[in-house]
């Protein structure tokens, strides 16, 4: 099994960072200003049979401003091996999403969204170092269906990392107002020397239990390069106010 460090790391930065929950995918909408979104409890793993890791924790969205949305996401890490269980503290999130352009009439939105994890992990989880992720996110809506991604720039440092690119793309279909359904594929390339690229895929859905409140899932697997498969899969309640 992968360390769960490294695990972590490619969680929180290809995702979301916790990425547009439910999807590894994001999206360039952000919170409404004024308003919080917040997904807890949220857990995320990914693994094979007995060997897995990941996360569980909450993600707190803010609309700050206009067009502004800031977000922290407070992980705890664990990982499961033949040994047992193992946890510790994961690395803090911190990010900001920017929608520079957004024309209602065409339904196309584009959104930065800069993000970096520091160093507060514990137990030999995490990166130990300040790691940062710079993408950009599109989508666009057509009556009940939208299709967003994007993708960027991962900096990765550390002895033996190196950076990579990211990328993904998602389609989803909202069926009345209490389900949204939708696909992904996301590709990460080796965040290591020794490791390889990744396709991921996916299936997610949203279902809102009331006004305020809703259900998140997705899972899919995740195939390495020449060989070797894992499955992510990832569950949270969401909540806006």
């Amino acid at each position: 099994m992968r360390a769960a460090g490294f695990m972590l790391t490619a969680l929180l930065l290809a995702a979301p960072a916790i990425a547009g929950p439910p999807f590894l995918t994001d999206d360039p909408e952000p919170t409404d200003k004024g308003h919080w979104e917040i997904y807890a409890p949220l857990a995320e793993a990914e693994g094979r049979g007995s060997d897995f890791d990941g996360a569980l924790g909450a993600e707190i969205n803010y609309g700050a401003a206009m067009d502004v949305q800031l977000t922290v996401g407070l992980p705890a890490a664990y990982a499961h091996d033949a040994q047992g269980w193992h946890w510790g503290a994961g690395d803090l999130e911190l990010s900001a999403k920017y929608r520079f352009f957004h024309d209602e009439s065409a339904g196309l939105s584009i959104a930065a969204f800069p993000g970096v994890t520091l160093p507060t992990a514990s137990n030999g989880f995490g990166a130990d170092r300040v790691t940062a992720l710079l993408p950009v996110w599109a989508q666009k809506d057509a009556g009940p269906w939208s299709v967003f991604g994007g993708g960027g720039y991962a900096i990765n440092p550390g002895t033996g990392n190196r950076d990579y690119w990211i990328g993904g793309i998602a389609v989803t279909r909202q069926f009345g107002e209490q389900l949204l359904v939708g696909v992904e594929v996301e590709r990460q390339g080796a965040d290591a020397i020794d490791s390889r690229a990744a396709t991921s895929l996916g299936v997610g859905a949203i279902v809102n239990l009331s006004e305020r409140l809703r259900l998140l899932a997705s899972a899919g697997p995740t195939f390495a390069d020449r060989g070797g498969s894992t499955l992510h899969a990832f569950a949270a309640l969401g909540l806006d106010f």
